[in-house]
This record gives structure tokens, C-alpha cells and sequence, in this order.
């Protein structure tokens, strides 16, 4: 029998986190359903014996990036080497299965980049396997920090050359175990204001408006994986329109 290991941040309210981030759900009593219960003609004398009512729930505020979320290409920019950019709705499905590889980079300090020849030197030294469709999951430790106040603004991030050579290896979709797949937004923002370089703000991202794929964020738990062995089912809601679509992230263990 196949082991189900759930990689997906807990939907609910975390007091510390920025308000880009927070999520708000109303939970409604089964008490509070009894009037509509009434009002659909069943007197509250015939309720069934033992029955109060049914519970519900509003999400009163979810933005689509706000919890474990996959990326569509139009989040990137409207086009992807001049064409029209898929929303996540448009992507196959087929996209968001397949064969999964963790990729250790528990060493890199906030804020250190993760290179081309860190990865591709990972992937030899472990002798991973990645062939086009294999879902790559980037672990770097900081879920440990998930609903904590420096959860956006600490942390490691991809470039946009180490992005570009997994898609290049035929990686569609890849992941990453923190707040963003860039380094923290405002620091970089900052880095590159100070530096002059515009080029070192959203890298990462940015590799999107040349080449297709769509990246996992805000991935919990990838210290419970093996390197590879494992499958990854990634499903996006069909959001029309969007940019992006918060899913159930798990990992398959045969």
C-alpha cells in the first residue's frame, strides 16, 4: 500500500504573518442553518430526532497566493517569449503529475542565492534522476518558520539560472519549501536599488516570461522525503482567469 505525505501549509489564521498573507474563515454553528432549514418548509417539530443542523463556513479573505500555491505563467507577465501567458486553468493537468525529486539546499543563508552549479552539482553528486514531467522540490528548511513574523522576509531563493536549467531538463513544475521561489521580496528590492542591477529583482519569476513552467510555494514538510522514489500530484483548482491557485500538495510513497 502506497504512503501519503501531505507537503501542504495548514489553511487558517496565523496572527503573525503580514496582512498579504492572511487568511480569514468564518465557521458557522449547525444551530445557525435551523431558520433556513424552516424557511425551506420543514417545521423545526419534524427536524429528524437527534439533528441540530448542518455547519458551514465562509472564507471571508484567501488571496490566491496566500497559502501553498502554484504559479501560473501569467502571474510571470502577460506573455511567455511573445505568447499569450497561460492562466491556471489553461495548463494541462498533466503538468501537475509525475515522478518527484527533493533537492537539499538546508546550507544557503537568507538571502544567499541558489546557483546553476548548486543544483546541477546536487543532482550529480546524489545521482538524481530528472527527465522531462519530473516534478523538483527545492528544501531549504524555512517551513520551520511558516506562520512566524519573518516568514516573507527571510530566507534563500532560486536564480534565474538555476530555474532555467531545470526547465531545460524538461521540469515543468518545481517547488520550494519557503515563503517565496525568489530571495525575500523587499530585501531584493532594496539590493537591487543599491547595487543599480534591476536584474537581480524576481529572477526567478522572471525566467517565466521567456520560457514556460509554474513553481510551488509555501511547501511544508519535505524533510519527511527521500531524495526521489517518490510521486508528486500537485492539482490546481480550475480558477478562471487566474494567476495562481492554492492546492493539496502531496508526495507518493510506493
Amino acid at each position: 500500500m502506497a504512503t501519503i505525505i501531505d507537503l501542504t501549509k495548514p489553511i487558517q489564521y496565523y496572527p503573525e504573518e503580514p496582512f498579504v498573507l492572511k487568511v480569514k474563515i468564518k465557521h458557522k454553528p449547525h444551530k445557525a442553518s435551523r431558520w433556513l432549514i424552516r424557511l425551506l418548509g420543514l417545521p423545526f417539530s419534524r427536524f429528524p430526532f437527534g439533528f441540530i443542523g448542518f455547519a458551514d463556513d465562509t472564507i471571508r479573505k484567501m488571496g490566491v497566493h496566500s497559502v501553498t500555491h502554484i504559479d501560473a505563467p501569467w502571474h510571470y507577465g502577460p506573455s511567455v517569449a511573445g505568447e499569450p501567458a497561460m492562466t491556471i486553468d489553461q495548463i494541462p493537468l498533466d503538468w501537475f503529475y509525475g515522478d518527484g525529486v527533493v533537492i537539499d539546499m538546508t546550507n544557503k543563508k537568507d538571502m544567499e542565492l541558489i546557483t546553476k552549479d548548486d543544483v546541477s552539482s546536487y543532482v550529480e553528486k546524489e545521482q538524481l534522476s530528472i527527465q522531462p514531467g519530473t516534478i523538483v522540490l527545492i528544501r531549504t528548511g524555512r517551513d520551520s518558520r511558516m506562520g512566524k513574523k519573518g516568514y516573507m522576509t527571510q530566507g534563500t531563493g532560486m536564480s534565474a539560472e538555476a530555474t532555467a536549467w531545470l526547465i531545460d531538463q524538461g521540469v515543468r513544475v518545481m517547488g520550494i519549501d519557503q515563503w517565496g521561489w525568489d530571495r525575500p521580496l523587499a530585501k531584493t528590492a532594496k539590493l537591487a536599488r543599491e547595487t543599480g542591477n534591476g536584474d537581480l529583482f524576481w529572477e526567478g519569476h522572471r525566467v517565466g516570461l521567456q520560457k514556460n513552467y509554474c513553481h510551488i510555494e509555501q511547501i511544508v514538510g519535505l524533510d519527511r522525503l527521500p531524495k526521489q522514489g517518490f510521486h508528486v500530484m500537485a492539482m490546481p483548482l480550475p480558477l478562471v482567469g487566474c494567476s495562481a491557485s492554492p492546492i493539496r500538495l502531496i508526495a507518493i510513497l510506493p
